[in-house]
């Protein structure tokens, strides 16, 4: 058995030619590579570029306003927030939307005769070089011009000291936290609460987001600039308010803010560096198996999950046994539920508690129940749970990689394999769903609503699940081999964005009848609204199935070459 040799003490010779240059062109090349003959590939990598190009803009102008304006009452608030925000952005949100790149996995150069220095210097040096970091850089930069508007060239060449500081220690704290709990994310039970905590995390920022813009409507500015300068002191925000300190004559300010930043990556990469051996070579240990207790019905019904124990022993039922209990286990399916079950709940209640409710309240001409809501806009918000419920699908080939070889060989009809799919998923999203309905009813005083909720729910989740059939065949993308359940290949990322807006565009716009007819029948769809919806969303399922199924019988072997994660 193979020993790897350990990073501390890898032998003298010509590794220690190896630098941070080599794999900045090692990460280049793998990018280049998987666009190789790919042309969608190129395509949504060009439209990820125009898109990070349009956040800079937008984030230069919004850094810049304190410049443009020559008004620097609120340049702190400005750059502690923003810079704040990008920090944290940059470890939470491409957790949900884009994924975490994993070209150069660490893992991957376990067996390489590498100091830990070379390491930790390559890899941070890769990891500086991706679309997102120089629209960050330059959106970030408008700091630099109000600065030196504020203060002069002194201020903007600290102030571009310190963006470029903020830029390392985003990267530092994103990789540090990930090699940091490598070893026990190796643990099943530890990496599957893991996954949930992140899930509930990540999905908890769109809702926060909607407290903190109707919370902005009321907000003191002024108060703020208090906080703003609390934040400035801290990492988040030292690096982002030196340029400002030292162009509103705080000069003995700016050099200890560059300090803080300095010390802040400095011990992000030590401890980047100290967990670094435990995330390539370390395994958690699982324990003994528990030995099976009261396991009844033979080999072939405990391959069958609890909640799948009613299906029939036949190749249906195996596939969406076998789906439910890999929906079940799997950390990466598992945060996908998680998120799910979070925003369900979430959204609704702010959507027909919120500040909306009372905006549309006074044009429609139904009874109203608690905070002004009215069937419309239930039938709204339950639209878009049902579209975000079923988008979980869009890639669902990508979760099962090179292992999907297996249906191909045994010749598994396309229209079986997405049908036990869709019922495997639905085992577990379909009672969530109802739990949605029946809550949002209750909190609105309105139990009579049920009805309502459940079969716009039922139509829209339904029509979704047709919707994504179709993209999750012609639009499937690989997913890396590794224990990070939000992890992406390079320019996977901008693709898992797209496809996300383009099925929940898609799925919401084929979902429209459910709310023209809420706005035109009347009281009448409160009791029309469960059996239609739910006879909508099946039929738009099953025909999504049976029409998807002959494409997916076409693209077998090209599905699985798209899947299989490269090397």
């Amino acid at each position: 058995m193979a020993v790897p040799v350990s990073i501390d003490t890898a032998p003298a010779g010509p590794v220690r030619s190896v630098g941070a240059r080599h794999f900045v062109r090692l990460k280049l090349r793998v990018m280049g590579n998987s666009f190789r003959g790919q042309g969608w590939r190129v395509a949504l990598f060009i439209g990820g570029a125009l898109f990070g190009l349009w956040f800079a803009a937008s984030g230069f102008f919004l850094f810049a306003a304190p410049g443009l304006t020559d008004n620097g009452r609120y340049a702190v608030l400005v750059a502690a927030a923003g810079g704040g925000l990008l920090v944290l952005g940059w470890l939470l949100l491409p957790l949900v939307f884009f994924g975490v790149d994993e070209t150069l996995d660490p893992a991957r150069f376990a067996l390489l005769p590498l100091t830990r220095r070379t390491l930790v210097t390559g890899l941070f040096a890769a990891a500086l070089v991706s679309v997102p970091m120089l629209a960050v850089l330059i959106a970030s930069s408008g700091l630099v011009l109000t600065s030196w508007v504020l203060g002069g060239w002194s201020a903007g060449l600290v102030a571009g000291i310190g963006v470029l500081g903020g830029l390392l220690l985003c990267v530092a704290a994103s990789r540090a936290v990930t090699s940091a709990f490598a070893t026990m994310l190796r643990s099943r039970r530890v990496r599957d609460l893991a996954a949930v905590l992140l899930a509930v995390t990540a999905a908890l920022l769109g809702p926060l987001q909607v407290f903190g813009l109707a919370a902005l409507q009321e907000t003191d500015w002024t108060r703020l600039t208090g906080v703003a300068t609390v934040i400035g002191w801290t990492p988040l925000g030292a690096p982002w308010t030196a340029g400002i300190d030292l162009a509103q004559g705080r000069v003995w300010a700016a050099p200890v803010k560059l300090l803080i930043t300095a010390v802040a990556i400095g011990a992000l990469l030590a401890w980047w560096s100290r967990s670094l051996e435990s995330a390539m070579v370390g395994a958690a240990s699982t324990g003994k198996a528990p030995a099976q207790r009261g396991v009844t019905g033979g080999a072939v019904a405990q391959l069958f999950p609890r909640v799948a124990g009613w299906l029939r022993r036949d190749r249906f039922g195996a596939l969406v046994a076998r789906e439910a209990r890999y929906w079940w286990r799997d950390a990466r399916r598992r945060a996908n539920l998680i998120t799910i079950a979070v925003v369900g709940i979430f959204i609704p209640v702010m959507i027909n508690l919120g500040g909306l409710s009372l905006a549309v309240e006074e044009r429609q001409g139904f009874t109203t129940g608690a905070g002004g809501s009215s069937p419309v806009l239930v039938t709204l918000s339950m639209i878009f749970i049902g579209v975000l419920a079923a988008v979980t699908l869009a890639n669902q080939f990508g979760f099962d990689g090179s292992a999907y070889a297996v249906n191909v060989v045994t010749g598994v009809p396309g229209r079986m394999e997405l049908r036990a799919r869709m019922t495997a998923f639905s085992l577990y999203v379909l009672p969530m769903l109802a739990f949605v309905a029946v809550v949002l009813s209750l909190l609105l005083g309105r139990p009579g609503w049920i009805g309502l909720a459940a079969g716009s729910l039922a139509a829209t989740y339904g029509v979704g699940l047709a919707v994504n059939s179709f993209v999750s065949v012609l639009g499937a993308y690989s997913l890396p081999e590794t224990s990070n359940p939000f992890a992406m290949n390079s320019g996977a990322g901008m693709a898992k964005g797209l496809l996300t807006l383009l099925v929940m565009i898609v799925s919401a716009v084929a979902a429209v009848p459910m709310l023209v007819a809420a706005a035109l029948l009347g009281d009448a769809w409160l009791w029309l609204a469960f059996p239609l919806g739910a006879a909508y969303g099946l039929g738009a399922a099953l025909l999504g199935a049976y029409l998807a199924g002959d494409v997916l019988d076409r693209r077998q072997p090209e599905l699985l070459v798209t899947v299989t994660p490269r090397r």
